[in-house]
């Protein structure tokens, strides 16, 4: 059994997980951004899972949230499913708070981010971001960053098991009724990188989609760009990997 923490989980692809990973056996932390949000958790704290509230919007929230969870039973495994479309959440939701939990969290050995092929469509350049949300942000650039981060940590951690994952474009509440892609699917592999102990699960560095490996946009495997990514968000939270 695995202490294994879902953000973003009070519907879509991170309640799925969480329910899928609860009737596993595992020890299950659900999170949502606001109390109203966290009552739609009550059926899966009912059956145990642990409830952690906090809008990743705001940094101070985030912070607050890894220190509660330092102060508990340590996590084994992260799957940052925490996301937005569009909006200016979209560079604060998708990308700083998975840094930010990232750098202050202790004890996971497993690290799951979830990434969209819209990423092959962002830019790789950190000039003019706002990551403070004060307007509208790409999403296609938040994605093709929070990929980065996590090939990132997978070249800087070699102790931690780091992998992005495509779950596709599904019918959840971000992603529509009519998306074309399984829902089932789309949270299976980040469940399978979190928890289990087959030897392609125990790798690090990959980009997947339905538990087969492809290659990301060139830019997630750049050095140089990882190296400026993370050295932009230091800067920015004030807090370095």
């Amino acid at each position: 059994m695995s202490r294994i923490l879902v953000t973003g989980s009070a519907d879509g692809l991170g309640r799925a997980a969480a329910d899928a990973l609860l009737a596993a056996g595992h020890d299950v932390v659900v999170h949502a951004r606001n109390q109203q949000r966290a009552a739609g958790l009550d059926t899966l704290v009912d059956r145990g899972a642990h409830l952690v509230v906090g809008d990743f919007t705001e940094r101070d929230a985030v912070r607050r949230i890894a220190a509660e969870l330092n102060d508990a039973k340590p996590l084994d495994a992260v799957i940052h499913n925490a996301g937005v479309w569009s909006g200016p959440a979209v560079m604060p939701v998708n990308i700083v708070a998975p840094y930010l939990l990232t750098a202050l969290l202790r004890g996971p050995r497993r690290l799951v981010y979830l990434s969209s092929s819209s990423h092959f469509g962002g830019q790789p350049s950190l000039d003019g971001v706002d990551w403070q949300g004060k307007s509208a942000g790409s999403y296609s650039d938040s994605k093709l960053f929070v990929t980065t981060l996590a090939a990132a940590v997978a070249r800087l951690r070699p102790e931690v098991l780091s992998n992005a994952v495509d779950p596709g474009w599904v019918p959840t509440r971000m992603g529509g009724p009519g998306a074309p892609d399984d829902l089932e699917l789309g949270h299976r592999t980040q469940e399978w990188l979190a928890s289990s102990d087959e030897p392609q699960a125990l790798t690090t560095g990959g980009y997947w989609y339905h538990r087969e490996l492809l290659q990301p946009h060139r830019a997630v495997h750049d050095e140089a760009f990882q190296d400026r990514l993370l050295r932009t968000l230091a800067e920015e939270t004030g807090t370095a990997l």
